[in-house]
């Protein structure tokens, strides 16, 4: 390393840190609370693009507070729309948020959402080819419909997004891979369709420019576009760490299983690195999309699958994860669609992963089946005819741990632990437990989580 004085390195932390105070600055000078009025023309049915990171944490990007890291194109989506404040993924770990994003119910409605992820291949553990998707819906009400990136939802031969509803799927089956030789504890984990396929190209640039291809081939609408980043999932690999690649693959090889986890590797800047990749591949889909000419006309939802973990940001929350803390399941939101929705607004309503499932079949004319109801609650009356947004409870489970939010109230219980009761509205923490104080709103909110539960399949 060259020598760094002093004053350089003094320069370059009041550098990173004046970025984000000055984009939280703006935000808080030109966003407004959400409100939906007239505006623009009746648009057609939009384009829907939806975007998912992967463990992002709630404060993982510069317009929602971080201190080291950069998104200057996810800043910019949510200048354009609707940034959402207390916005939740429906599960704490991969795989059952995706489950209750593509089918709208709860993960725990089947077999393979019960798993806190899918980790090996298992004929029940998938969403079955028979169940409506997102994709099959919008593909009978006359969309285009695509995925790139992480699927996470069951392995060949039971499952797979082209038997879902995806017309086009390039990607990954499992939940983590080398971002370069795409190696598992499995084997290489990519695909085209059902096809296996080879690309040591880094993961996160090679979604993004298939996404951005596609947009730019699609000009005749309708389209459904999943955008399934990998990033900033572990292993801890940014752009030109091919050396760490080629650790990692060789543990790989010689049948260290933990060598994805990277438990010894990783640091701040390799993970802010890793987001402000996400974030450049996000601009290039956005630049894709308004050469296309469908700016206008698309619904876009950023979001992520659950919260942050090991270098995360999630400042005021806590927990991570894996945990129904806030910080493992509280996560940024980003609506925009520019023909319908105004710009430089930001909104506290609580809303969850299937919502927005709800939301975009709404938004498409699309049926949800019958015989799948789903569990999700429209926002469309409040994002475009000035309802009431939705007052409904939120709902989480896993194998040692229960939560529900009701407006402000959440009750949280882990473990064998007693139950207890956070006012989110003045203790986002979750460090004052008010069950004492208030346990008639303790009682109802545990027994509003017992009813939903026992609907749900039991875990094994």
């Amino acid at each position: 390393m060259g020598k760094i004085s002093r004053r350089s390195v003094v320069a370059g932390a009041v550098g990173a840190a004046a970025v984000p105070v000055l984009g939280v600055g703006r935000a808080a000078a030109s966003a407004r609370p959400f409100r939906a009025g007239a505006f623009g023309e009746v648009a057609p049915r939009p384009n829907i693009l939806v975007i998912l990171g992967d463990d992002l944490g709630w404060a993982d990007l510069s317009c929602y507070g971080s201190l080291h890291i950069r998104t200057p194109h996810l800043d910019g989506l949510a200048e354009g729309g609707v940034r959402f404040t207390d916005a939740y993924s429906a599960a704490a770990v991969c795989s059952p948020t995706r489950f209750a994003l593509y089918t709208g119910r709860y993960p725990g409605r089947l077999p393979g959402g019960l798993e806190e992820p899918i980790s090996q291949p298992n004929e029940l553990h998938g969403i079955p080819p028979e169940h409506p998707t997102l994709a099959s819906l919008l593909k009978q009400a006359g969309y285009t419909t695509a995925m790139y990136g992480k699927w996470h939802c069951g392995f060949l031969p039971w499952f797979s997004p082209t038997r879902s509803g995806w017309d086009t799927f390039f990607g990954n089956f499992g939940g983590a891979l080398d971002y370069y030789s795409k190696m598992t504890g499995r084997g290489r984990d990519l695909y085209e369709g059902e096809v296996p396929v080879e690309s040591l190209d880094y993961y996160t640039g090679t979604i993004a420019d298939r996404a951005a291809e596609f947009v730019l081939g699609a000009r005749e609408g309708p389209w459904l576009l999943n955008v399934n980043f990998t990033a900033p999932h572990w292993p801890w690999e940014a752009p030109g760490d091919q050396s760490v690649s080629e650790e990692i693959t060789e543990r790989l090889a010689s049948g260290d299983l933990q060598a994805l986890m990277h438990n010894d590797g990783g640091s701040l800047d390799t993970y802010r690195e890793m987001v402000e990749a996400m974030d450049a591949g996000i601009g290039r889909i956005l630049d894709a999309l308004r050469e296309s000419g469908g700016e206008r006309d698309t619904f876009i939802l950023f979001s992520s699958d659950n919260g942050g973990e090991r270098w995360s940001y999630q400042w005021p929350l806590t927990g991570a994860k894996g945990g129904l803390n806030e910080g493992g399941i509280r996560v940024p939101n980003i609506i925009r669609w520019p023909a319908r929705i105004q710009p430089r607004q930001v909104s506290d309503v609580p809303v969850i992963t299937q919502d927005w499932t709800a939301t975009i079949l709404d938004l498409a004319e699309a049926r949800p089946a019958a015989e799948y109801p789903l569990d999700g609650h429209s926002l469309t009356p409040y994002l475009l005819d000035g309802a009431s947004a939705p007052q409904h409870d939120l709902f989480w489970r896993t194998k040692s741990a229960r939560a529900l939010r009701r407006g402000q109230w959440k009750f949280l219980r882990q473990g064998t632990a007693p139950g207890g009761l956070y006012d989110l509205s003045a203790d986002p923490r979750e460090n004052a437990n008010l069950v004492q104080r208030r346990p008639e709103i303790a009682a109802q909110l545990s027994a509003r989580w017992d009813e939903i539960d026992k609907d749900l399949l039991p875990y094994p």
